[in-house]
């Protein structure tokens, strides 16, 4: 799994596999300097080694994601630094991994698990190609029993493929085509759009970010069944939320709960005052959004999320669950707002653009209604059907329907076959079209 693991890396990114290789060699080491500090009982040692293992990640992490924000950030201050960096080049799934290893070492610091003996499985651990570049991030505690001694089963396998072949025709059914339309509004100066066509562009990039993350997610998730791993799930259908705080617990759950346990907690979470939680959670939010990228649009996105979160805990602000209805309403218009900007080329773009979507005014720009076929139209009415608990709802429905339980799994895996052929045919007639998180 380990060779697979870096072979896959190295086929996508040459050379920086030997980054790779360094941050399993970095982090196997300083893992176990922070064990055998605790065994020992000095607090102090495995303190030090904790800052050491944690700094030297997020220096890599600094490095080569943020080393060209930084510097231009800084020549727009007029400060400028003989410093060439055209050279460096942003390796995949960096932020994953560089968070897997960070967890690691925490969890070694607290005791929560042993400190790795063996490089090979715990390097098997941060570079495991499934969840490798585009997440979910998975935490070395919650597989570290199956590292050691896992079992590939016939009826995990099965799992398994069901659950990737889900994922495949998420991607490329519908966020590919999604994405299609999303690209071809975005690309277009905000004056010449009318506002129907800028909430198109919204919506559907809203779907084809969920459809791709998820898509991949499940991807993930379903390969690491294959392979005797029970990765946790990363989305709950997120746009059924009803507050931006249950949103985060549906989205992105790998991110969320990660920055809750190795963050928020740690800086206090809710437990030292209302002024100290909203502080707390702008933090949480800035680093969140920019941890997404180095722009200032995904800085803006975080925290114009981390607004709403601390909106909603001021008490005139609260909703009673009898306005469940326009909470979802208010949840979605947050949400896809919150996509333009992070959608957006730079935020004068994003503000432009938004401004236009509550302007309702026409736009002498209508290339893009061409592609809005009767067969978009469909995938745009099943991702939006789809991004609630219909799948499920339909599961349980055919098990009623159909007691005999061989015809029940025919008629499932008949389904997931005919997903599968007809994603085969999407990718066969589009161009290359990488998942979103791939740069992040």
């Amino acid at each position: 799994m380990l060779i697979a693991s870096l072979f896959f890396y190295a086929w996508g990114e040459g050379v920086l596999v030997l980054l790779m290789m360094g941050s399993i060699g970095v982090n196997y080491i300083v893992g176990l300097l922070i064990d055998i500090s605790n065994k020992k009982l000095q607090t102090d040692k495995s303190n030090i080694f904790l800052i050491i293992g944690v700094t030297l990640n997020l220096l890599v992490l600094i490095y080569y994601k943020y080393i060209h924000f930084i510097f231009e950030n800084l020549a727009f201050l007029d400060i400028k630094l003989s410093f060439d960096t055209t050279s460096v080049t942003l390796p995949i799934g960096i932020s994953f991994f560089t968070f897997q290893s960070i967890s690691y070492l925490v969890d070694v610091h607290r005791g929560s698990v042993e400190g790795q003996r063996s490089i090979i499985n715990l390097g098997m651990y941060i570079a495991l190609f499934p969840q490798l570049i585009a997440g979910p991030i998975v935490r070395y505690i919650d597989i570290s029993k199956e590292i050691e001694n896992r079992k590939v089963t016939s009826p995990l396998f099965k799992e398994g493929i069901s659950r990737f072949l889900i994922g495949f025709a998420k991607k490329v059914i519908i966020a590919n085509n999604m994405g299609f339309i999303a690209d071809k509004i975005f690309d277009v100066p905000v004056a010449d759009l009318s506002s129907s066509l800028t909430w198109i562009g919204a919506v559907c990039y809203s779907l084809q970010i969920y459809y791709d993350f998820s898509g991949y997610s499940d991807m993930a998730i379903g390969l690491g069944k294959m392979f005797g791993f029970n990765f946790k799930e990363n989305f709950e259908h997120p746009y059924i939320s009803k507050s931006i705080k249950e949103f985060w617990r549906r989205w992105h759950i790998s991110l969320s709960s990660w920055f809750r346990d190795y963050l928020y907690i740690p800086l206090g979470g809710n437990k030292k005052g209302k002024y100290r939680t909203y502080v707390n959670l702008f933090i949480v939010f800035l680093l969140t959004g920019l941890w997404h990228g180095a722009s200032w649009n995904f800085i803006i996105w975080g925290l114009f999320h981390g607004f709403f979160l601390i909106l909603e805990r001021i008490e005139p602000f609260k909703l009673s669950s009898k306005f469940n209805v326009l909470k979802r309403i208010y949840l979605l218009l947050v949400v896809i707002v919150g996509w333009v900007i992070f959608r957006a080329e730079n935020l004068s773009y994003a503000v432009e653009y938004i401004i236009r979507m509550f302007a309702f005014t026409d736009g002498n720009y209508t290339y893009p209604y061409l592609f809005l076929n009767t067969y978009v139209l469909t995938l745009l009415s099943f991702g939006i059907l789809f991004a609630t608990p219909l799948r499920t709802f339909l599961v349980e429905k055919i098990k009623i329907i159909v007691p005999n339980k061989v015809w029940a799994v025919a008629i499932e895996r008949g389904v997931y076959l005919l997903l599968f052929l007809f994603a085969l045919m999407e990718l066969a007639q589009t161009t290359y079209n990488p998942f979103i998180y791939f740069r992040f």
